[in-house]
């Protein structure tokens, strides 16, 4: 299977920080609409996310999940095929925070996902790095922190996520 691997904060939606209430979820205008054309497409897609929030006690794992139940309500749920979060502080060795491929290997090997066909799409160095050490194309969106991480090597860079899976439809 090919598959989008998009980080989710700052890349689907607007980066709240640290999210912990629902109300604050705001999916970016298109999101929902370009992940139905991807599915149709038969690319399978996965959320790959920090949410370190919660390794460093500053909202706790039913608040994340409240805050993705109303994120996936916006986005479209049945587009979303699995959703990979890793909840470990910076400070602490980690296999599944980004840059580790971790969370993304792990996908592959469940899902049985073609990570060279695969692309990577966000909106930090991180995440850009992340797809490159699992074998995947990297793709910088400019929202969220984008404009800081001109810098991180990515094959190819895009305005916003609407832009990259037009790009990854072509």
């Amino acid at each position: 299977m090919r598959a989008v691997f998009f980080d989710r904060d700052g890349t689907l939606m607007e980066d709240a920080h640290y999210c912990a209430d629902p109300a604050d979820v705001q999916v970016f205008p298109g999101v929902p609409a370009g992940l139905r054309r991807l599915k149709r497409a038969g690319f399978g897609i996965f959320l790959i996310t920090n949410q370190s929030g919660i390794g460093r006690g500053w909202i706790t794992e039913q608040q994340y999940t409240a805050v993705h139940q109303e994120f996936l309500r916006q986005a479209g749920e049945a587009s979303i095929d699995a959703t990979y979060y890793c909840p470990d502080a910076p400070d602490v060795p980690s296999s599944c925070r980004k840059p580790e491929p971790g969370m993304v290997l792990q996908a592959a090997a469940d899902h049985s996902i073609d990570l060279s066909a695969s692309y990577f799409v966000g909106d930090k160095a991180a995440d850009i790095e992340c797809g490159r050490r699992a074998g995947t194309h990297t793709v910088l969106v400019l929202t969220g922190y984008g404009t800081a991480a001109q810098n991180s090597n990515a094959e190819f860079v895009c305005k916003d996520a609407v832009e990259a899976i037009e790009l990854i439809l072509r």
